[in-house]
């Protein structure tokens, strides 16, 4: 009986055991719970904290936000104002400077009138551009053109005859370098490849260009002024090549050895065209000329663009402005390519006949003149027979440099510059010494029938004679320019500007014009002259090079080019010669003549150019008489100091009155 509960002492043991595990889960829970709580109460304070600092964090972020969003709002406006202050900044500099020494601020000051110049044409182009080319509408009635080309045609000519007549009166040597350019132009015209297809309206914008400009530049005060100081300007900044070039190779070398003094100025050169192309400002340059070039005288916008580019750059660097359209130009637009690049110059070979001491106002203009005649005698020797693809008036965009910062830039144009002048070192050394073979050899051929002296240059002096006088070059010079003509177009330009060089030291120096029978140097109308005629690359080692360039853009075209390129040779030499035709007729004197009472007045030891000048007019003023005591004429009459100015001249140079 004991094994056996009863029900109601079971039920009272569950209501028992229920009730200890509940008051035991109780207590656990409570112990658990106080711990809990203690944490919980922390994770509040650091999560309350948290909370307070994140609201702090967006709020200013909400600041932040709100700031940016209201200058992003107002960027334009802001940078307005900075860009006027800058402006009001530039032109208190720009004032003070000029209050100060306006003579040595004018480089600055002629810099800020040619920024504005282009910023005010910008934006009259963008506000009255619409209305413009609505106004001009009518003038594109065919007849109404036809008439005004007429009208313009004869103006024209009316007044070229009127300004020869009144301009050669006092000087008529002048037309005899009138008749040079018609002798070259016909000369060219008998040469023509299709004479009936010649677009004179080319021709003679292109001359017209060229002679209008050469007004410009040698005529005009504001002109010649303004080159004139261009060139002393180019001058002062290529002096900044001794900068570096001395440190390189030290100050003995680079005052003494020409491959130090010259060819640094390529490489300096070189790299400053590099930058001015990655800054985009030579596109615009070129663009603005190219087009200018081409709705005046109707030519492609691919060539001639081309040829306004090599005003700037090489033969071989012009055509890779265009070097996509090449492929689908006409013969007649690569032949003036062709011809644009012998006719000119690059502006890195500039600074080195810079150097040499030949006028720079002289080659700037040249340079700059050579671009309108090149694409005229281009047309005039082969016009254009086939249909162009390159027709359109908007031209051909230029990129910029591939480079992606100016220190690349400068430092790729550097590098690319040292090919340059390793090119024209080695040119120099091959070609003066080939010239050196050639006159030994011709020396030698001549002593054998009893000619002694004959050279290379003798012989172009006798050959080129005739035509070097009708670019207006006074006969005594002529043999001496003739021979600088032959050594450019048969050997180097640089060649021919070197012994250029060596004649003008000669004259400035005050070495006697003839000594021992041969003449010394040339004068100053005729350097001047040679400047023009030898300012290009046409001669015939650039066959080679241009031939070379072309034919790795375009070698499917190899035939094609090889047949055109003799012909754009020799229409490139002929515009230079045109040039130094055109200098022939706008030349005269300029500046002061010196006043030789005054000068031989003073005391003077050393021979210069002024110097042999004045003791040359005393010399022809003097007389001896009977009693060999000399006798004063014109302004040295009755002049005390007459005698002793006489005999100071007298020990610097040989007279038949200083006997």
């Amino acid at each position: 009986m004991t094994g056996i509960v009863s029900p109601g002492l079971n039920s009272k043991l569950c209501t028992y055991n229920y009730a200890w595990l509940q008051n035991w889960q109780l207590s656990k829970e409570e112990g658990v719970s106080s711990e809990g709580t203690r944490r919980t109460e922390e994770q509040g304070h650091s999560l309350g904290d948290g909370l307070e600092s994140s609201t702090q964090k967006r709020k200013s972020l909400r600041h932040f936000t709100r700031a940016r969003s209201f200058c992003k709002a107002r960027a334009g406006l802001f940078k307005k104002i900075l860009l006027s202050l800058l402006c009001l900044a530039y032109a208190a500099y720009l004032l003070a400077a000029c209050i100060l020494n306006f003579q040595r601020a004018l480089a600055l000051f002629v810099l800020t009138c040619l920024v504005l110049l282009v910023l005010v044409h910008r934006f009259l182009k963008k506000i009255f551009g619409k209305k413009l080319t609505r106004c001009l509408k009518p003038l594109k009635n065919s007849r109404l053109k036809l008439w005004m080309k007429w009208v313009f045609a004869g103006v024209a000519l009316i007044g070229l005859i009127l300004w020869l007549a009144l301009d050669t009166a006092q000087r008529p040597e002048q037309l005899i370098s009138f008749a040079g350019i018609c002798m070259f132009v016909l000369i060219l015209f008998a040469c023509s490849k299709h004479h009936s297809a010649v677009s004179w309206r080319a021709v003679l914008w292109g001359l017209g260009l060229q002679f209008v400009f050469g007004i410009f530049v040698i005529r005009t005060d504001p002109g010649f002024i303004a080159f004139q100081w261009l060139g002393d300007q180019i001058q002062i900044f290529l002096n900044y090549t001794v900068a570096g070039s001395s440190f390189v190779f030290g100050d003995m070398l680079v005052k003494d050895v020409f491959a130090f003094q010259s060819l640094p100025i390529i490489l300096f050169f070189g790299c400053v065209m590099s930058i001015l192309y990655y800054l985009g400002l030579m596109q615009w340059i070129v663009q603005k000329i190219a087009w200018f070039l081409q709705i005046t005288m109707g030519t492609t916008a691919t060539e001639t663009l081309a040829v306004t580019g090599n005003i700037f750059v090489g033969m071989t660097e012009a055509p890779l402005l265009i070097r996509p359209y090449l492929a689908d130009m006409t013969l007649s637009e690569i032949h003036a390519v062709m011809a644009g690049g012998f006719a000119t110059i690059s502006g890195t070979v500039l600074g080195a006949f810079i150097s040499f001491g030949i006028d720079t106002s002289s080659l700037i203009s040249a340079s700059v003149m050579a671009a309108p005649s090149a694409l005229a005698l281009s047309k005039l020797v082969y016009p254009e027979v086939e249909e162009s693809k390159f027709k359109n008036k908007e031209g051909v965009k230029l990129p910029r440099g591939k480079e992606r910062n100016v220190l690349e830039a400068a430092s790729n144009g550097a590098a690319d510059a040292v090919g340059l002048a390793a090119n024209v070192a080695a040119n120099l050394i091959a070609f003066l010494a080939v010239l050196a073979f050639i006159n030994a050899a011709l020396s030698w051929l001549g002593e054998l029938v009893d000619i002694h002296g004959l050279t290379f240059q003798v012989i172009c002096s006798y050959i080129l004679r005739p035509m070097v006088f009708m670019m207006g070059v006074d006969w005594a010079d002529c043999p001496m320019v003739a021979e600088l003509v032959g050594i450019k177009f048969f050997t180097n330009e640089f060649v021919a500007y070197q012994q250029l060089s060596q004649y003008k030291n000669k004259r400035l120096s005050g070495v006697e014009e003839w000594i021992g029978g041969e003449k010394q140097w040339i004068s100053v109308r005729a350097e001047i002259i040679t400047t023009f005629s030898l300012c290009g690359f046409a001669n015939l080692s650039s066959i080679g090079i241009t031939l070379g360039g072309l034919t790795s853009m375009v070698p499917h075209r190899k035939s094609e080019l090889s047949k055109v390129v003799i012909s754009a040779l020799f229409t490139g030499a002929c515009v230079s010669l045109i040039s130094a035709c055109v200098a022939g007729i706008l030349y005269v004197p300029r500046g002061a003549e010196t006043d030789c009472v005054s000068f031989l007045n003073t005391s003077f030891t050393n021979r210069t150019y002024e110097t042999y000048v004045c003791c040359r007019e005393l010399f022809q003023s003097t007389s001896l008489n009977g009693t060999n005591r000399p006798s004063f004429s014109g302004p040295w009459e009755d002049k005390e100091f007459s005698a002793i100015a006489l005999v100071n001249c007298c020990e610097l140079y040989t007279s038949a009155v200083c006997a």
